[in-house]
């Protein structure tokens, strides 16, 4: 019982850098304390000491506000950061090594008995207020940004933001990014945010609206160039002018653009990161 305390301290030491001795740690950190009363409740869950067990429970969601079902089944050196409005539900399986942010919530998707609740493999991090919910898999080391909503397997080193949870880097991204510099600088950018403050977070749905919006830009120049080629040939096509953007076609969809005086002029049509 006692080496597994000291991995939990450690844990903790590696993951975060504002504990500074152990004697804080033991006495400051309501993530480890609800971690260690669910090992009691889950030995009487085991025990068939049903009402014991969630009478302790209950009892460590009041203490720390964190609340573990005690059929629940949680690895070695997990840490639940802040922890305050974790849920993490009966069936729920949480891997060596896993990292919990607070407001997370490792739930069920149906009232069907059996297996209803997540699997989180070793080293997997699960950021603030996201909510990952079925009998799904969050692989080995894989990452799920903060606020999202996970529906889905995630594979092993990937990571996930946005409702619905969306791949935005994957495991082969992950290993590229060790070999490519440009890669590894975006990777470090991009790779995972904890609490969703970067203004720059990425948007799969804006990013994919941007490449299809650079697609259409390169065949409007290729159609442009096939129109030239044609008319030097005395072909008669292309001669209306296409209708320019502006900001007025846009005026009932509240979009705004990055650069009005563009705009204006009918060269940037919107900002499809906004």
């Amino acid at each position: 019982m006692f080496s597994r305390i000291k991995d939990d301290i450690q844990g903790v030491f590696h993951r975060d850098p504002a504990a500074r001795n152990t004697f804080e740690v033991l006495t400051n950190y309501p993530g480890l304390h609800a971690v260690w009363l669910h090992r009691v409740s889950h030995k009487l869950w085991k025990a068939n000491w049903k009402w014991l067990a969630r009478s302790l429970s209950t009892f460590n969601r009041w203490l720390t506000g964190i609340e573990i079902h005690p059929g629940a089944t949680l690895g070695r050196r997990v840490f639940i950061d802040h922890g305050m409005g974790v849920v993490i539900g009966e069936t729920a399986e949480v891997g060596d090594d896993v990292t919990l942010y607070h407001g997370v919530t490792l739930g069920g998707t149906s009232w069907t008995p059996g297996k209803r609740h997540p699997t989180l493999e070793k080293g997997a991090v699960v950021g603030a207020g996201a909510k990952v919910l079925g009998p799904i898999t969050i692989g080995e080391n894989a990452k799920v940004g903060s606020n999202s909503v996970v529906v889905k397997d995630i594979p092993a080193g990937a990571t996930a933001v946005g409702i619905p949870g969306r791949i935005i880097i994957s495991k082969q991204q992950s290993d590229a990014a060790q070999v490519n510099p440009n890669r590894n600088k975006i990777a470090e950018k991009y790779g995972f945010d904890a609490y969703a403050v970067a203004p720059d977070n990425p948007d799969p749905v804006a990013n994919a609206m941007g490449i299809m919006l650079e697609h259409m830009h390169q065949m409007d120049t290729k159609v442009e160039e096939m129109c030239k080629v044609i008319q030097s040939l005395g072909g008669d096509v292309c001669t209306d002018n296409l209708h320019n953007i502006s900001a007025q076609d846009f005026a009932d969809t509240g979009i705004e653009f990055a650069d009005e005086s563009k705009a204006k002029a009918g060269q940037e049509a919107f900002d499809p990161t906004i």
